[in-house]
């Protein structure tokens, strides 16, 4: 059986868009009930460092997404995880003509499970959460992975 879920997001942006370098990249990233997120250009576009870009967001929810989905498999599996902390870095090339694209994004997980016996397990689910997560399924570039498990 499919089903469909949808989302809805707001991006809200004021200013003037008086010269190239001279209006400002802030917005706003709103949807009901939620914080709302402070959002920007990176700073190679003229964005402000201490707002989140869609680079930024994009590595996020590969991030996000490979977690949650490889914690439901511990969880069905009856690997205890204990802590779960990723540092995933993205690589985005411009093509020299105003535009360009991500390259690959590499998901770090370092993970703890609750007994040594459930390492080799956890490590082997990153996998099925890789072929699962509906954002690296949405993609067109390489996610790749470099889990460790203690």
């Amino acid at each position: 059986m499919s089903r469909e879920h949808r989302y809805e997001v707001t991006v809200r942006w004021t200013g003037e868009t008086t010269s190239y370098r001279g209006y400002s990249r802030d917005h706003d990233v709103e949807a009901a009930g939620k914080p709302t997120l402070a959002g920007t250009a990176d700073p190679a576009f003229l964005g402000t460092a201490d707002r989140w870009n869609p680079e930024d967001l994009l590595v996020a929810s590969l991030s996000e997404c490979h977690m949650l989905t490889f914690l439901s498999l511990c969880a069905r599996a009856g690997v205890v995880v204990t802590g779960y902390v990723d540092n995933a870095s993205g690589v985005m090339r411009e093509d020299g003509a105003h535009g360009g694209r991500f390259t690959e994004v590499v998901l770090r997980p370092e993970v703890t499970v609750a007994e040594e016996g459930m390492r080799e397990k956890a490590a082997a689910l990153h996998h099925d959460a890789h072929d699962q997560c509906f954002i690296a399924n949405s993609v067109n570039f390489p996610v790749r992975h470099e889990p460790v498990a203690r």
